[in-house]
């Protein structure tokens, strides 16, 4: 089938195309009902439906009997190990955990959370809370106290399971100390901490309600799989809000295995016993589909990679994983392309490698721009697919459907709709525009299967953030375009949110933290391009009146402050001190209109400017201190 039938086909009988693909998939109980709503009136997937994402991820394949074929490839240039577990063995182990979180009490409705590195017991305890109907919340190894005792308050977990360390590229990182901090942090307590030790050198304090993570696997019984509506909530995934407070996604069981197992053939087009490699982390939500539940749910070898595409230990790391392992499709962000492309510009490394196993490279988290895509596909000929999707989502938005129809490439576009998905460019009075005219990127409800159910114990904020803009839609924070032929371009968020390497960011979030300083009258955070990350934080302060504290130890305790509460993941490294920042007369500071000048975009200066001449004094400060566009 083509796209165009076959998209037509997702929008038109919405309902029997996600019968056809639920079909794809095995249920404890078939759903009579396909679509219906919640007591807030929003759409639900298979409310009648029964099943377990655990099941069909390892037991189903093992009843298959490909219980002997590669799950699951563990690569960690940082250790020097590289493991292969079979299914079989995925399960003994998964089984047992599950069984060992029971005897702690833990229950189907219960919550836990995972603070783990990426190692194959992160995707283990995912597996084994998925067992037993433990909604697990995987909150990202690199944040820091502060930001897991705010989800550890929110989702209110009876079991933390944490590991020893986590490994940097120059360091080891203790992660027992800081789950103990953010236990002495947080409002609620939970019960227990599981605790793996890596026996990597890390300290590991020992505290009264820490359990041995070996201990409690080797010393249990094998659970079995649990039965689950389809609307039971699988996990929470915070992401960054603009109010600075992490919202927690919700993600059903159901809707998200239909949509999984759709993803992997029909965007993908990744066959059953392939090797998939999507080069993320289990913190992110590429970590929970296309690591963890997608490809195992499709019978593919999924790699769990504990490294960076450089100095672990040098940029042909990827390209040795690759061909070692036979990687047939590999996910990335394009940060980590313009990485190696900054390394190796002439793709030396590239050559000493037997890459013909890689049939197609998608790239996601933010934006790829054209010339990374460009020199990809000069040094390795393979599709590069851009395409566009969020934590939200689950899955992808926009996409050339590989598994569909190969559709030529535009650079700067992430593709087209994907079928499911009514995608639409409204103008700020909810009109459709035309081609090529820019606007906000919304989609027509019902959205499809596997995408967010609600905010975790805040339906308000829910329908405030994205339903309440323009009714009967949802509302994804993005602007962009369509063009003449339906490819979609994504301009960027239209909101205080930024994406650095792929992770965003609160732009709120961090101005609370600088405005905490003691030396800060006021500030302004703002995203600013950047060759390699895509975007970078920018922090412009003004001081209190008859303060002292020298310029460079003001940025100093600023990048310390932030690295503190939020974690080296927000790459805050610049604080300019300025007399005053750009504001309406309303007091509102002007925070677009200081991006367009850092980033040398056009701009209009909007008639309610308090005083004109202050933009004058922007750009010569950027352009002193080599800021954005002024450093290229």
């Amino acid at each position: 089938m083509d796209y165009n039938t076959f998209y037509n086909h997702s929008i038109e009988n919405s309902e029997k195309f996600w019968t056809e693909q639920a079909n794809q998939i095995e249920w404890y109980a078939n759903p009579n009902t396909i679509l219906a709503k919640d007591e807030n009136d929003y759409p639900i997937w298979y409310p009648d439906g029964e099943l377990n994402l655990c099941y069909l991820a390892l037991d189903k394949h093992i009843q298959d009997g490909y219980g002997d074929a590669i799950a699951m490839i563990y690569d960690s240039p940082v250790t020097q190990t590289v493991k292969k577990y079979t299914f079989q063995q995925i399960k003994e182990h998964v089984a047992k955990l599950a069984g060992g979180l029971q005897s702690l009490g833990l229950k189907k409705g219960d919550t836990a959370v995972i603070y783990m590195p990426m190692i194959p017991e992160a995707t283990f305890a995912m597996l084994a809370c998925a067992r037993i109907g433990v909604t697990h919340s995987v909150v990202f190894g690199g944040f820091a106290p502060h930001e897991l005792a705010i989800r550890i308050d929110d989702c209110k977990p009876r079991v933390v399971i944490t590991a020893s360390s986590g490994i940097e590229v120059d360091r080891l990182i203790a992660y027992k100390p800081l789950v103990d901090e953010a236990f002495e942090l947080a409002n609620h307590r939970p019960k227990k901490v599981v605790v793996l030790n890596r026996k990597l050198g890390a300290r590991v304090p020992f505290k009264k309600y820490d359990v041995d993570y070996e201990a409690l696997v080797y010393g249990s019984e094998e659970a079995s799989c649990v039965a689950l509506p389809a609307t039971h909530p699988s996990y929470v995934l915070y992401t960054s809000g603009t109010t600075g407070k992490p919202k927690g996604i919700v993600r059903d069981t159901g809707g998200y295995a239909v949509a999984l197992k759709y993803a992997m053939t029909c965007i993908y087009d990744a066959k059953p016993g392939e090797v998939f490699w999507a080069a993320s982390d289990v913190g992110w939500v590429v970590g929970h589909s296309f690591i963890t539940y997608g490809p195992l749910i499709n019978r593919n070898t999924t790699v769990v990679f504990e490294g960076k595409p450089i100095k672990t230990p040098d940029a042909s790391t990827f390209w040795r994983v690759i061909a070692k392992h036979k990687v047939s499709i590999m996910f990335t962000a394009p940060t980590a392309i313009r990485a190696i492309k900054k390394e190796d510009p002439n793709g030396d490394f590239i050559k000493q490698y037997d890459l013909s196993s890689l049939r197609i490279q998608f790239l996601a988290g933010e934006r790829c721009d054209v010339a990374t895509l460009e020199w990809y596909q000069q040094h390795i000929p393979i599709p590069a697919i851009d395409h566009w999707w969020q934590t939200e989502s689950g899955w992808p938005m926009i996409a050339n459907m590989m598994g569909i129809e190969t559709l030529p490439i535009k650079a700067g576009s992430a593709g087209k709709a994907v079928a499911g998905y009514d995608i639409r460019i409204f103008d700020e009075s909810g009109e459709e525009v035309a081609a090529e005219t820019e606007g906000y990127v919304v989609i027509k409800l019902p959205l499809p299967p596997g995408t967010l159910m609600d905010i975790w114990n805040d339906n308000a904020r829910f329908q405030a953030g994205y339903l309440a803009k323009f009714p009967g839609y949802y509302f994804s924070g993005d602007g962009g375009y369509k063009d003449q032929e339906g490819y979609i371009y994504i301009t960027g968020r239209v909101d205080d949110v930024i994406n650095v390497a792929g992770h965003r960011l609160s732009t709120a979030e961090m101005e609370e933290i600088v405005a905490s300083h003691s030396a800060v009258a006021e500030c302004a955070v703002i995203g600013i391009e950047d060759a390699l990350k895509g975007q970078i934080p920018l922090a412009l302060v003004v001081t209190k009146s008859g303060e002292t504290i020298e310029k460079f130890q003001l940025e100093h305790e600023v990048v310390k402050l932030v690295r503190e509460k939020i974690g080296a993941v927000a790459s805050l490294r610049t604080v300019l001190v300025v007399d005053r920042l750009p504001k309406t007369r309303s007091g509102k500071i002007l925070r677009k209109l200081l991006r367009n000048i850092a980033d040398g975009v056009d701009f209009q200066i909007p008639s309610t400017i308090d005083d004109p001449a202050i933009i004058e004094e922007v750009a010569y400060n950027f352009k002193i201190n080599k800021i954005g566009v002024f450093n290229r």
